[in-house]
């Protein structure tokens, strides 16, 4: 019986580091790879042959990158992932995650499969238009610590808008805890950050964090933007890619969203297994709608390298297009998804926002948390000295 398979043809592209002793061993393991994201099934034994030619992956390219590593491109059908961004990540990089030496560094969609994805609502432009800032980098800070009260986490939204900060954001601990109920802490402090705003005529936002149980991300987000929220604070290693998406998407939200790196720290620290920095920080976040991505600058509290931040920066920022486009060129005005914030946090000091702008220009967003606070009591005060540093650091 002839075989009803028929795809159109059109693949996407994953490239991968591969560890391998030899050129032999690596075209073996990048032909398991090959298989494992597709059928997950003895070559042999496949019963069709039109399912070895159109589903499994195909190797496009296999060249040495460095001493006992090898760079792999794979191309996937585009049907095999389909209309899912979960299934498009398992095709990327589900079950070959559990294999040693394998680390996927990049991905390219084909036209048909970009097309299913909005990408960020706002990303650069679009964040810079809404709160009316387009000189300088973003400001950004958390209202913190856990176990204030809501009326005092509002109280400090306030002052932080009142000094200048352009985004107030949950701390990512803060949920739904008995001390601090969810619901009266974003009533509280939107009403703080709008108040702010009124008398100084800025427009902070203020970003709750809606991560949660799957039942209750779409109600919190709702509820927040209901009492005036600017944004969202989401952790999509704890609650989902594709739970974000799905907030990015609700154009009954419309809403801006910072993403968080919680729970994806493993996922990036060796170089030989897991996701590139580029991936795990900048495309995936971009893919599944995020506006801004928080990530650790070297130097701060966790152990990350100047290369991995650069890295970050071009998953955030280079071009993101259908492959064999122009806008994946980095064409101006092609088509493609917008460009995101890098975030860099963990420690930042108000002593290192000349450091952080000559590194990352204008067009990223600081983080300053605790540092804030360590300048005596006058906490606008502080924000207002952040603000003048990063409009002073960019003038240099």
């Amino acid at each position: 019986m002839t075989s009803a398979l028929q795809l159109s043809g059109e693949r996407f592209a994953a490239v991968y580091y591969i560890r391998a002793e030899g050129p032999t061993q690596a075209e073996a393991r990048a032909r398991a790879i090959c298989l494992e994201q597709t059928v997950e099934f003895p070559e042999p034994l496949i019963p069709e042959a039109a399912i070895r030619r159109q589903i499994v992956g195909e190797i496009a390219d296999l060249q040495a990158a460095d001493q006992g590593v090898y760079r792999a491109v794979i191309r996937y059908p585009l049907e095999v992932a389909g209309d899912e961004l979960t299934q498009l990540i398992n095709v990327l990089f589900g079950n070959v995650s559990i294999q040693p030496g394998v680390r996927l560094m990049d991905f390219t969609l084909s036209p048909g499969l970009f097309r299913r994805y909005r990408g960020p609502r706002f990303g650069i432009a679009g964040l810079r238009e809404r709160l009316g800032v387009h000189q300088r980098p973003l400001l950004c800070t958390a209202i913190k610590p856990m176990g204030l009260s809501p009326a005092q986490l509002a109280d400090l939204a306030y002052r932080l808008a009142l000094g200048g900060i352009d985004l107030i954001k949950d701390d990512h601990g803060l949920a739904d805890q008995p001390f601090c109920r969810f619901d009266e802490r974003v009533q509280r402090c939107a009403e703080a950050v709008s108040r702010a705003n009124r008398e100084t005529g800025q427009q902070a936002l203020y970003l709750p964090n809606v991560t949660g149980p799957f039942a209750d991300i779409s109600r919190r987000a709702h509820l927040a933007r209901g009492a005036g929220a600017g944004g969202l604070l989401f952790c999509p290693g704890l609650a989902g890619l594709d739970s974000m998406r799905s907030l990015a998407d609700d154009d009954t939200l419309a809403l801006p969203i910072l993403s968080h790196p919680a729970f994806q720290g493993s996922l990036a620290v060796s170089p030989e297994a897991g996701l590139s920095h580029r991936v795990l920080f900048g495309l995936l976040n971009r893919l599944a709608g995020a506006d801004a991505a928080i990530f650790p600058h070297f130097g701060g509290r966790f152990a990350y390298a100047e290369a991995d931040c650069r890295d970050i920066v071009r998953g955030c920022t280079q071009a993101m297009a259908p492959e064999g486009t122009a806008a994946e060129n980095g064409a101006a005005g092609a088509s493609g998804m917008a460009p995101i914030f890098p975030v860099p946090a963990g420690g930042m000091r108000l002593d290192r926002i000349d450091e952080l702008v000559r590194f990352y220009g204008r067009d990223c967003m600081l983080l300053i948390g605790g540092d804030l606070h360590a300048h005596g009591d006058d906490l606008a005060g502080s924000c207002r000295r952040f603000r003048d540093l990063a409009e002073a650091a960019v003038s240099h």
